[in-house]
């Protein structure tokens, strides 16, 4: 009897000691979180991709097929989605700099219809959704929920009664501007000449909150965010942005702006992309491209001496280490001097070039997870990161909508309004 007495102390000890490590490893405690709160990223370039390799065709690759995806040069499919935990993805529908006026709205038009033909071409996997409730039947039926934003506001082409029929399409945010300036608001990367927002951009802003569209201010100046944010009526995102205590890069978002961000309500989806979340890999970029043009410039003529000259470079000069480490330190961040409400994930998978050590694809946002809950934030914490927080400022900006369609019709400003 002593014995067998021992025996069941035995096991009882053990089972509590595996129902304590279950309790603190932060892999398993990632993956209860993702199930109950499913990641929604703010920022997936897939459909611009698709357009590019497969012909704008929805069926051009079967995306359940993980291996013949990496080999088609993809970053995203399914069996990556499921693993990463995510239950919803804004698909980005990006206009590329060169693209001016109605071109631009034409791009944007077609990655709607290859969005939305890709979605219907994959009902098993996703789901398309246009509000909070949406998002959250999609994950309830298993689906990832399938939004749109719009990367880049020369889409609009300069007019309010644009950004209102691209609503009406289904597009859900909107990026005020990419690269490059647009005639209404100052890029990150651009010149600056309207320091910040114009008059119309401000009239754009205050259009975005009565239709219900999402404010993304990822890719603007600072000046830009501070104008934004003196005009928002409702909670604004930054859809797949850095911190800029960490790379000293335009693009990202100063420690002033994410306080203004904590007091407006709006969430910060932090970016993976190693040259904004790593000042040693910023600076190596720019000693990059200049020894690109230094390369041009030393061979002349000669193009394909110029790449081995610059391969030779890039061999004796490899690019500093990056890893998951390095993302979740902008998450810690963020979550430091914003507050907990206010962080999110907006990888920028889908047509980026560039990405931490070891990371192939969209499952790697499960991986921030499990650092994260390594470094001790809490479940409640971590569900907010994955997508409570960005399902309240949604939801917000939808009742804000409401109210606002009450008090006043549809904007009527021109870039020529004073």
């Amino acid at each position: 009897m002593r014995k067998r007495g021992l025996s069941l102390i035995l096991v009882a000890t053990l089972a509590m000691a595996s129902g304590a490590r279950a309790e603190t490893d932060p892999a398993i405690r990632a993956r209860a979180v993702v199930t109950a709160s499913p990641i929604i990223d703010g920022h997936n370039d897939l459909p611009w991709r698709m357009r590019l390799r497969l012909d704008g065709r929805a069926d051009g690759l079967d995306f359940n097929d993980e291996a013949k995806v990496k080999a088609a040069g993809f970053d995203t499919d399914f069996p990556r989605l499921k693993r990463g935990g995510l239950g919803g993805q804004f698909w980005s529908l990006w206009v590329p700099n060169e693209l001016k006026g109605p071109a631009a709205t034409v791009a944007v038009i077609k990655q709607m219809d290859l969005t939305r033909r890709w979605v219907a071409t994959n009902p098993d996997h996703l789901q398309l959704a246009f509000t909070a409730a949406e998002v959250r039947r999609a994950e309830h039926d298993g689906k990832v929920a399938s939004l749109m934003g719009i990367e880049g506001g020369a889409a609009i082409d300069n007019s309010l009664e644009v950004l209102r029929q691209l609503y009406l399409l289904g597009a859900r945010y909107m990026t005020l501007t990419h690269f490059d300036d647009t005639d209404w608001a100052d890029s990150s990367n651009g010149l600056g000449l309207h320091k910040g927002l114009t008059p119309f951009g401000k009239a754009v802003v205050r259009e975005m909150n009565r239709l219900g569209m999402l404010v993304d201010l990822s890719h603007v100046s600072e000046k830009t965010m501070s104008d934004a944010l003196d005009v928002a009526q409702a909670p604004v995102i930054f859809s797949h942005s850095s911190a800029r205590a960490f790379s000293n890069h335009p693009r990202n978002v100063p420690d002033s702006i994410l306080l203004r961000v904590a007091a407006n309500g709006g969430v910060v989806m932090v970016n993976m992309v190693p040259n904004y979340i790593s000042e040693a890999v910023r600076l190596w970029s720019a000693e990059s491209a200049a020894d690109v043009a230094r390369q041009a410039g030393l061979h002349v003529g000669d193009p394909t001496a110029a790449v081995a000259g610059h391969a030779a470079w890039a061999a004796a000069h490899p690019r500093p280490a990056v890893t998951i480490k390095d993302w979740a330190d902008q998450a810690d961040h963020v979550r430091q001097i914003a507050g907990p409400d206010h962080v999110g994930i907006g990888a920028d998978f889908g047509d980026a070039d560039e990405f931490p050590d070891g990371v192939t694809g969209v499952d790697a946002s499960f991986d921030l997870v499990v650092e994260l809950a390594r470094r001790g934030w809490s479940d409640e914490d971590l569900k907010k990161l994955t997508g409570q927080n960005l399902l309240r400022v949604m939801a917000e900006v939808e009742a804000k909508a409401t109210s606002l369609q009450k008090l006043r019709g549809p904007g009527m400003e021109t870039p020529r309004t004073r």
